[in-house]
């Protein structure tokens, strides 16, 4: 079993960074593929970004809205995965969740994943 512990999130202006990040505890996770979505009000849950291992590298996608603003890493040592968020806008005001899936193969739908964070609530303001 894999818990992820999302400290983190807050309130930020437009324009301003944030860094959440997601705490595995209970396995090695540096083997899965790691997820970030989220939720806002009256919305489906979307897909932010993912991260995998291929044969060779950590491989990135993200999801068209946060391109070029959004970086997804992780840290083996410390079995934490992050999503960095710079230049951000109101419209990505939402619940942020990470999720993990133990197969090391998972995209863009929550479906993929085994394991959820809790959710942090990222606000941000005009």
């Amino acid at each position: 079993q894999v818990q992820l512990v999302e400290p983190g999130g807050g309130l930020v202006q437009a324009g301003g960074s944030l860094r959440l990040s997601c705490a595995a505890s209970g396995r090695d996770i540096s083997s899965y593929a790691m997820g970030w979505f989220r939720q806002a009000l009256g919305k489906d849950r979307e897909f932010v970004a993912r991260h995998m291992w291929t044969s060779i590298s950590y491989y990135a996608e993200y999801a068209e809205s946060v391109k070029g603003r959004f970086t997804i890493s992780r840290d083996n040592v410390k079995n934490t995965v992050y999503l960095q968020m710079n230049s951000l806008k109101p419209e990505d005001t939402a619940i942020y969740y990470c999720a993990a899936a133990r197969s090391g193969y998972a995209f863009t739908s929550p479906n993929e994943y085994n394991y959820w964070g809790q959710g942090t609530q990222v606000t941000v303001s005009s």
